[in-house]
């Protein structure tokens, strides 16, 4: 069912909760284990208000740039925009070893991708709960997740889509009442190393809104990667269409 498309977060999973705090972000998160990107170890992130994962620095930016950044930041993009959670919404995240948890991300693994033996042993689920843009005059809200969970050996990104209502705040030129225009979020990782990047089809374009949509492993809004030693599978090759304003598809 599509109500299952996140994973368990919030005060009953006694979840951290951010600041409010315009471009703000986490306190660094030292994990418990360590967890490889792209070939790299980290043992410690921060979770950004702005849509963003980052393993060495916090990230204010609230203006995507499309991968890969010239500048070697390391970081994870669920959905890269100027969130305002001041103006509306949450932003959760916890470390967890919780074998219910575990049982559910395994299981899911194992199905997307079933040549690769995996057990999880630890997870990190970050959780944006209709989080509002910057200069929003609505109640428009962005619901979305990323979690990270390694076997210690093997590392995956699981990034869920349950429902996007903006993709552009007010200061990247977006229109105040729609949350719609100027520079659309960005979607995707990039390792740092200005050449191994990774850009989720209709990144910066409008046809983000539809994220919930679109999928890598047949699941509408959930795409799934292999992170310790980056791997694209199952790529749709079509971008996603963009519905005009009268709601017809294009």
């Amino acid at each position: 069912p599509a109500a299952s498309l996140l994973y368990p977060y919030g005060p009953e999973q006694h979840d951290q909760k951010n600041p409010k705090l315009d471009d703000g972000s986490s306190k660094k998160v030292s994990l418990a284990v360590p967890f490889t990107f792209y070939g790299k170890e980290y043992r410690s992130l921060y979770v950004n208000n702005n849509g963003v994962i980052s393993f060495d620095t916090r990230v204010n930016q609230y203006t995507p740039d499309p991968f890969p950044l010239a500048d070697g930041r390391t970081f994870v993009a669920p959905y890269w925009a100027d969130v305002d959670n001041v103006r509306g919404g949450d932003v959760f995240y916890r470390e967890t070893t919780d074998p219910t948890l575990l049982a559910r991300i395994t299981k899911d693994i194992n199905q997307y991708f079933p040549e690769i033996p995996y057990t999880a042993t630890w997870a990190f689920v970050a959780t944006w709960d209709h989080v509002a843009y910057y200069g929003s005059t609505t109640n428009k809200g962005n619901t979305f997740q990323a979690i990270l969970t390694t076997d210690t050996k093997t590392s995956f990104i699981i990034l869920n889509y349950w429902d996007i209502q903006w993709t552009t705040g007010a200061a990247s030129d977006g229109d105040a009442e729609t949350g719609l225009g100027g520079t659309p979020a960005h979607a995707g990782f990039n390792s740092g190393d200005e050449t191994n990047f990774y850009n989720i089809p209709g990144s910066q374009t409008d046809a983000i809104i539809n994220i919930t949509k679109t999928s890598n492993v047949n699941v509408p809004g959930r795409w799934v990667f292999q992170v310790d030693n980056f791997k694209v599978t199952g790529v749709p090759t079509e971008v996603p269409e963009v519905a005009n304003s009268n709601n017809c598809w294009l």
